[in-house]
């Protein structure tokens, strides 16, 4: 035998004898990893995923986007009416904010109730710190806004938004993140909007507040702009918008489309539009007109009203398509059977479609080559493709009303 085989032969057989001890040291114990990557479908990321609303059975469902399919159903969230959503950084866990002052917290990726408290008696919504740790929840009674940690639900602070001589306590509304550890919302009595520091309330410093006073009558929602630069609060009590730069180095607030609609005949209002579904693109905001049937097109630089676009009814919803060259816009009862498609170059109606009773909301895909929309009556969701304005398919669901994707977890005031 040469020496060079007799070699070979030794090394063949201390890679048999060592092999098992090298594939359990590399493999964890006893080769658990490779056990677990022979079964992949037990894993699952979480960028496609998202949870609708089922308002009805105070439920949601946890549904996966690339397959259309529904993953589970969290039952015991309570009222859920007037719910909203917000995500954890790494999108594993959603935040339910209840119309019943419940706050839950769901694990999507488990597909379990972590857990769920009552904070208040009436929640109108809330937001998630830039740098995940805090959720903040707006409150209508008994007003004001508190602070929770995200890990644990334990109260951080508490916020009361309390104006005027006889110290009266408001309905907060508009609740947003903004960079730096920042909140803001508005204050619908007072006409006030706060911007709370809670940089550091994490590790138990008290919040600082900055308030700005005499924004106008009755804010009744507010957006920031996705760079979170903006933030614009509408009036329900007289035409027109508040709006802060906080970029600048001493904040103060603005007023924008002072007067639009007037010398017009209002009609009656029959639900507020959310602002926080608005549409920047092409350089211009398009913002959904109170008590009127318009979409307005405000230069996004200069603040001021560009134009306006008629359309089906009192918009609610102006989202949109994630490249902007789309809005899609929807209705306030009793036109909400209904779904408009604007092209923003043209500023022209290019699509009308008829869902059916009752359309509450929209969301795009990530990339925006598909819509969501929930037909809250028809119990049901029904896919689009936005390039040929087909549907796909639809989804049954218990009253359908928000939809919520996890590319929200890295969006400023989402």
């Amino acid at each position: 035998m040469t020496k060079s085989l007799s070699l070979f032969i030794v090394a063949l057989m201390t890679t048999v004898l060592l092999g098992g001890q090298f594939s359990g040291q590399f493999s964890g114990q006893g080769g658990e990893s490779s056990a677990r990557a022979s079964s992949p479908s037990k894993l699952r990321g979480s960028g496609d995923l998202g949870v609708i609303i089922e308002r009805a059975s105070g439920s949601v469902q946890i549904i996966e986007t690339t397959g259309h399919s529904s993953l589970a159903r969290i039952n015991g969230l309570g009222d859920l009416s007037h719910a909203s959503v917000v995500f954890s950084r790494d999108q594993r866990f959603a935040y339910v904010f209840g119309r019943d002052g419940g706050l839950s917290k769901i694990d999507l990726l488990e597909q379990t109730l972590v857990k769920r408290i009552i904070q208040a008696g009436n929640s109108i919504g809330g937001a998630i710190s830039d740098d995940g740790k805090l959720i903040a929840v707006s409150n209508y009674k008994p007003g004001g806004v508190k602070i929770f940690s995200s890990d644990t639900l334990a109260l951080v602070a508490t916020i009361d938004a309390t104006f005027g001589d006889q110290g009266s306590l408001s309905k907060t509304v508009g609740l947003v993140d903004a960079p730096g550890g920042r909140f803001l919302f508005t204050l619908y009595e007072a006409g006030e909007i706060w911007m709370v520091d809670c940089a550091k309330c994490a590790q138990g410093v008290k919040p600082r507040i900055t308030k700005f006073k005499n924004i106008g009558l009755q804010p009744y929602d507010a957006l920031i702009s996705g760079d979170g630069r903006y933030y614009i609060a509408g009036l329900f009590g007289e035409d027109g918008m508040a709006l802060i730069d906080l970029w600048a180095q001493k904040p103060a607030v603005k007023r924008i489309l002072d007067g639009y609609g007037r010398g017009e005949k209002k009609l009656p209002v029959y639900k507020m539009p959310h602002l926080e579904g608005w549409a920047q693109a092409d350089d211009h905001f398009f913002l959904p007109a109170v008590g009127h049937h318009e979409v307005l097109i405000v230069d996004s630089k200069s603040f001021k009203q560009t134009g306006s676009i008629k359309v089906h009814g009192q918009p609610i919803f102006v989202m949109a398509r994630p490249d902007g060259r789309q809005i899609w816009v929807n209705f306030a009862h009793p036109l909400n059977d209904t779904v408009q498609v604007i092209d923003v170059k043209s500023k022209q109606i290019i699509k009308q479609i008829t869902p059916g009773k009752a359309v509450l909301h929209m969301e795009f895909t990530p990339r925006g080559e598909q819509v969501w929309i929930s037909v809250r009556d028809e119990n049901r969701i029904d896919v689009y493709d936005t390039r040929t304005l087909e549907k796909i398919t639809s989804l049954p669901a218990n009253a359908p009303s928000g939809i919520f994707f996890t590319w929200r977890a890295g969006r400023i005031g989402l």
